[in-house]
């Protein structure tokens, strides 16, 4: 028998597709998360937020953005990547940089070290991407699924 995703009756007009859709999104972006997370842990010490974060440092300008921008890029509030960053940063892959100009502004800039770990942990975790999905979907199903998930909101990143 076939499990059922526990979500309450469908109110009359929603569509039940959209019910269905909705909780194997949040399934399996949770499954695939803690799964990818645990590899990334357990080989190189980082949890996915602190991977993408190192990501979007690697490719801003001069390696660097304001944490206000990170947040945003991140999907995180500003208390939420203040913690990230501070982790980073007892690290040493991440430095807190101050604007000259103007001082209430704060950059987080990845260090030599963080570009080192990201190299170090990127071919295993994009290996690991690539099996998860590689493993239960087609090459067009892929394909398709990413131009489907391309629509929702927030989906593409944002730019700082």
């Amino acid at each position: 028998m076939s499990r059922q995703i526990l979500s309450p009756p469908a109110p009359s007009g929603t569509s039940a597709p959209a019910l269905r859709a909705w909780g194997h999104l949040l399934r399996g972006h949770a499954a695939a998360t803690r799964l990818l997370s645990a590899r990334l842990q357990a080989d190189h010490g980082l949890t996915i937020n602190d991977y993408e974060a190192l990501v979007l440092l690697s490719t801003a300008d001069e390696g660097r953005l304001r944490r206000v921008d990170l947040a945003r890029q991140l999907l995180l509030t500003p208390s939420g990547v203040t913690r990230l960053l501070e982790g980073l940063e007892a690290s040493g892959l991440v430095e807190r940089e101050t604007c000259p100009s103007d001082f209430r502004v704060t950059y987080a800039q990845l260090t030599d070290e963080g570009r080192e770990c990201l190299a170090a942990a990127s071919c295993g975790h994009v290996g690991s991407v690539r099996g998860l999905f590689e493993e239960h979907l087609s090459e067009d199903e892929l394909e398709t699924l990413a131009e489907l998930l391309e629509k929702l909101p927030g989906a593409c990143r944002l730019s700082a």
